[in-house]
């Protein structure tokens, strides 16, 4: 049974050396001497450095509050830690950046739909169905005005009687996309050695498009129906946070970044990289503080002013002069300056979703290398279990939660006006000629 477990990617190995032996068994471009020279893999090194990230060095930092603070003694106890080095998105992710990957989703279904794939293995399909190459020469050409939509049919556009004036439009509800993923947390536990492969195969759908209705539900007895209406769509936003986005969601956007670098790696005969993910609790604090072990915020402190009087992040001056730093809502991603990283609006703007489940007593039993404390919750599970650590603070938030130290949850099943998210990469060494 053991065997099973690790049969696909020793055959997976096996081809990889098999295409670097000739017709009489001896690797290529090797002497037949009967010495060890060693079999670099066939594919060559890929990217170096990944647009619009910036690389986070490895290092050492005391996590947790820097001073004493009642409001930490339970939950985020001092502690310290070692964190090896990654690659972070300067930004949070923007509206423009999400809307690649909503469009995406949409194209690949329409083409679906209207028969624009190639039948393969190996396919760069969505929608459910994994064995679906979509042709995305023709995808490109597919245009969306009214006469073309109707062809679509209900699968992708809205029902008769849910359009304005008999409008045809493409349906939010029914952009899907279909994560299909290897679940090496759950392969590597002792208790499931000997396991086949497939127990640990997670395939569902992931409806991608944003909650735009956050910006009303979020605040009672308040008028945000323009943010409503425009903030996701009108090209004004495009470069600013984008909002509405559940935890789940984001980890399919992470998914969706995957699959499309690592097709065109490989139609490239590069190295395939590497997830794409969210930060972990303790990668976002270390990354935040840009060096600054000991100070509450990412540009030092223990002001939120400088010594002009100026506000140094986009949160909820005094008791409530939401204008006075320069934005009502959130502001563009790369407002206000960076940290000694290259990072844009750590502290304020909007708050973050990291990879951690959140609990109160894990700064007391995590590891000191590279913390994380994680658990993917069931639909069926109770709220308890789905509490996904926050960081950051946001724009309706006071200072107290723009400090790095500062924790918070949300449930993974929930979009706010106030939360986003940025993704982070491993990406291995380059090689030296």
């Amino acid at each position: 049974m053991k065997k099973r477990l690790y049969f696909f990617w020793v055959f997976a190995s096996m081809m990889v050396l098999m295409s670097c032996f000739n017709k009489k068994g001896k690797v290529k471009g090797l002497p037949d001497d009967g010495q060890l020279h060693g079999v670099s893999p066939s594919s060559k090194p890929s990217i170096a450095k990944p647009r619009g990230m910036v690389y986070i060095p490895p290092g050492t930092f005391h996590m947790g509050p820097s001073d004493e603070d009642m409001n930490f003694n339970f939950t985020a106890r001092n502690k310290q830690v070692s964190i090896p080095g990654f690659w972070m998105d300067a930004t949070e992710i923007t509206n423009n950046e999400y809307r690649q990957f909503v469009l995406w989703v949409r194209d690949s279904l329409a083409a679906k739909e209207l028969g624009y794939y190639k039948s393969a293995a190996g396919s760069s399909g969505t929608g459910g169905d994994s064995a679906i190459a979509i042709d995305w020469v023709k995808a490109k050409t597919i245009k969306y005005d009214a006469s073309n939509l109707e062809k679509l049919g209900n699968k992708l556009i809205l029902a008769p009687d849910n359009r304005l004036y008999g409008k045809p439009d493409i349906d939010p509800e029914k952009l899907i996309y279909r994560v299909e993923d290897f679940d090496l947390f759950e392969a590597a536990k002792r208790e499931n050695a000997g396991m086949a492969r497939s127990n640990f195969i997670r395939r569902y759908n992931q409806k991608v498009y944003p909650d735009t209705l956050v910006w009303m539900r979020d605040f009672s007895y308040s008028y945000n129906e323009p943010m409503t209406k425009r903030y996701f769509s009108h090209p004004s936003f495009g470069n600013y946070p984008v909002v509405g986005v559940n935890w789940k969601q984001a980890r399919a956007f992470c998914h969706w970044r995957t699959h499309y670098l690592n097709t065109f790696l490989e139609k490239k005969k590069f190295a395939v990289e590497s997830d794409f993910r969210l930060p972990s609790e303790a990668e976002w604090e270390y990354a935040a503080r840009g060096g600054r072990t000991e100070s509450p915020y990412p540009w030092g402190g223990p002001y939120i002013r400088n010594k002009k009087g100026c506000l140094l992040a986009n949160f909820k001056p005094g008791r409530g002069n939401y204008a006075e730093d320069g934005g009502f809502y959130t502001v563009r991603v790369d407002a206000y300056w960076s940290n000694d990283y290259g990072l844009y609006n750590m502290a304020g703007n909007v708050a973050e979703w990291t990879n951690s489940y959140f609990s109160e007593s894990s700064y007391n039993f995590m590891s000191d290398m590279s913390p994380d404390v994680r658990y993917e919750a069931k639909d069926s599970d109770p709220p308890l279990m789905k509490r996904k650590v926050i960081r950051g603070g946001s724009w309706k938030d006071v200072g107290y939660f723009l400090q790095t130290s500062t924790r918070a949850f949300e449930y993974q099943d929930t979009a706010k006006s106030y939360i986003g998210f940025r993704c982070v990469i491993d990406l291995a060494p380059r090689m030296k000629k």
